[in-house]
C-alpha cells in the first residue's frame, strides 16, 4: 500500500474531471510475467500507471529498481521525447493503465490548467524518485523510499494531500467499475 500512495502526487494536483479523463482515456492491460513493457532504446508511445503486481527496471540486465502499485513509469520518455534509458519488465502478472502519448499530449496542449497541474504533479513525483535514488547512492542522509507520504510530505509540498487520499479511493472505485471482470480481479487490499 505504501507505493500506491505515490499516485497521490498526481491525484492531489488534478481535478476530479482530469482524473476521470485519465481513467476514460487509458487502456487497462493485463501483462504476464516476463512481458517487456518498456525496452531501453526503443521508441515509447505510452505512459503507464502500475495498478497491480510489480515490475523491474533494469539497464543491461542489472535491476535498478522494483516498482509497486501506484508507480508511474515511462514519464521520462514522455517528458523529453527520447528513447527510454531503461527496460521495464513485469516481475509477476500485472495490471497497468496505459495512456497514449498522443492523447495526453493533445489534452496538455488544449487545457492549460490541466497541463500546469499535471506537470507540477509529475515534477513532485520525479523529485521524490530522485531523492530516493540520491539516498541509495549515498547523497541523501535519512530519506527512505519506502516511507509513506504522511512521513515525507509537508503541506507546502502537497497542499491537497487529504483531497488526494479521497481521490485515491474514488480512483480505485472508478477502476473497479470499468468492467465487471476488472472489479473481480482487483486485489483484496484495494
Amino acid at each position: 500500500m505504501i507505493s500506491m500512495q505515490k499516485l497521490l502526487f498526481i491525484l492531489g494536483e488534478l481535478s476530479d474531471d482530469d482524473i476521470d479523463w485519465i481513467i476514460q482515456s487509458s487502456c487497462r492491460e493485463e501483462v504476464e510475467t516476463g512481458t517487456v513493457l518498456i525496452e531501453k532504446g526503443s521508441p515509447l508511445d505510452k505512459l503507464y500507471v502500475l495498478i497491480d503486481g510489480t515490475v523491474k527496471v533494469s539497464v543491461d540486465y542489472q535491476v535498478l529498481a522494483t516498482l509497486h502499485p501506484g508507480e508511474i513509469f515511462g514519464e521520462m520518455s514522455f517528458l523529453d521525447s527520447r528513447a527510454p534509458s531503461a527496460t521495464v519488465t513485469a516481475a509477476e502478472p500485472c495490471v497497468v493503465l496505459s495512456l497514449l502519448r498522443r492523447d495526453l499530449s493533445d489534452r496538455l496542449h488544449r487545457d492549460v490548467q490541466f497541463a500546469a497541474s499535471f506537470y507540477r504533479a509529475l515534477a513532485m513525483f520525479l523529485s521524490d524518485r530522485l531523492r530516493a535514488a540520491d539516498s541509495r547512492i549515498g547523497y541523501g542522509s535519512s530519506y527512505s523510499y519506502e516511507q509513506t507520504l504522511d512521513e515525507i510530505t509537508n503541506p507546502d509540498v502537497l497542499s491537497n494531500y487529504h483531497l488526494a487520499k479521497t481521490r485515491y479511493d474514488w480512483f480505485l472505485n472508478r477502476l473497479r467499475g470499468m468492467t465487471q471482470d476488472f472489479m473481480m480481479e482487483l486485489p483484496a487490499n484495494f
